[in-house]
């Protein structure tokens, strides 16, 4: 996903064959990936190039929320301070969601503003913010220390309110479909400024910036917070593990040391690198594992997603399915519906059959219509295809659940976020 946008992001170019379809397929037209109004980048052997690594570039000043409760508190020792501060700064940011001087009356007014300048560094400013109608759906373009720019989408739903956060400026999946992977991998974001923007999202809430319906008062204590976190915003969150594995913890850790929210609550998501993968089902943290698959054939994969190039479909389903087994946490299955490139009725047939290979009750699959990207000639599946790909997944035993496609109308849906001023 990139962090700077052409006015096109992708196309698709119809194939003369179909791709592996059996001999007994109705007979569909089998569209093909391919780059339309931007130059997709590829290695001297003509595939797209992936960028696994961040470039070697200046990183942000470093934050309290970079650093665990006792790390800060040996930052306040270096600093000539008693390590009891850091808990109170912790109490401003994490819970009261402040760095304003003016309002952390609790430390001492001499020296308060130095020490708020060395220990909260500005790290996301806010450019600009796009609501929907009913004001439940909320896009925020952040601009970073060095100037890049990154997006996170804010969304109420009853009792829950969930940030979709970015990990990366920029991406280097170099996916065709996605408007992120443009502009190739700027850096890699810190754990602090992952964590600022749901800071900064709680700010708001408790401002009263976001609308929409809410739990009446009968049915318990609405969401009055973020409660819930998707790593599907900008960027390939396994490519940026050690700082999103410490946003994680910093998440989950309780207040004042994080922000005390439930691991089970935030969503991991991959286009598929198995080394991190099984990396991530071993660190005893029982988040939410999702891998966006999107073609359950290697053919169509290898070009719809890259870096199936490096991992086949059974690589990261085997991989998929190790989480499951070690951590006990069901897995989510991401399919964007693509009209007569991936939602043909035998590839619901194959996905269904090698999901069910490894086992039940293990996985379950989320298709969600494709959201345009402006100037793109790809789009979602007929209503009449997508209820078919869904039938066929629950006729064989499938758990599926045809996602929501909040915040298209604010390019605030997945695979729309482009960070355009």
């Amino acid at each position: 996903m990139s962090s700077h946008k052409s006015s096109t992001v992708s196309s698709a170019v119809p194939s003369t064959a179909p791709a592996a379809a059996p001999s007994d397929a109705p007979v569909r037209p089998q569209v093909r990936p391919a780059a339309e109004g931007w130059q997709q980048a590829v290695t001297t052997e003509g595939r797209p190039l992936l960028q696994f690594k961040s470039p070697r570039v200046t990183q942000p000043p470093v934050h309290l929320a970079d650093l665990s409760l006792a790390e800060r508190q040996e930052k306040l020792k270096e600093l000539g301070l008693p390590a009891f501060r850091a808990k109170q700064l912790s109490v401003h940011y994490f819970q009261h969601y402040t760095t304003d001087p003016e309002r952390m009356s609790d430390l001492p007014k001499a020296g308060r503003e130095e020490l708020v300048d060395a220990l909260f560094p500005k790290l996301l400013t806010e450019v600009k913010r796009l609501a929907t109608d009913k004001g439940d759906t909320i896009k925020f373009l952040w601009r970073l220390f060095d100037g890049s720019l990154v997006e996170s989408v804010l969304m109420r739903y009853p009792g829950r309110i969930t940030l979709c956060v970015s990990s990366q400026c920029g991406c280097g999946m170099n996916c065709p479909f996605c408007a992120t992977g443009q502009a190739g991998l700027t850096r890699n974001m810190s754990t602090a400024e992952i964590l600022d923007q749901i800071v900064q999202a709680n700010r708001v809430i408790a401002e009263g910036g976001l609308g929409g319906s809410r739990r009446p008062a009968e049915a318990g204590q609405d969401a009055e917070r973020v409660t819930n976190i998707v790593f599907m915003g900008m960027g390939e969150p396994l490519a940026n593990y050690k700082r999103v594995m410490a946003a994680v913890r910093r998440m989950a850790a309780p207040a004042p040391e994080g922000l005390g929210m439930s691991a089970r609550n935030i969503t991991v998501s991959t286009v598929g690198l198995v080394p991190a993968i099984n990396k991530l089902a071993a660190e005893d943290l029982p988040v939410t594992f999702a891998l966006s698959l999107h073609a359950p054939d290697d053919e169509l994969r290898d070009d719809l997603i890259p870096v199936n190039s490096r991992w086949k479909v059974d690589e990261a389903l085997d991989a998929a399915y190790n989480y499951y087994r070690t951590t006990g946490r069901r897995v989510s299955i991401e399919y964007a519906l693509i009209k007569d490139m991936n939602d043909h009725p035998w590839r619901a047939d194959l996905l269904a059959r090698k999901l069910n290979q490894r086992g039940r009750g293990w996985v379950h699959v989320n298709p969600i219509p494709l959201n345009p990207t402006p100037g793109s000639i790809w789009t979602s599946s007929e209503p009449a295809v997508t209820r078919e790909f869904v039938d066929r997944l629950s006729a064989a035993g499938i758990p599926t659940t045809l996602r929501d496609t909040r915040g298209k109308e604010i390019d605030g849906a997945c695979g729309q976020l482009a960070a355009a001023e």
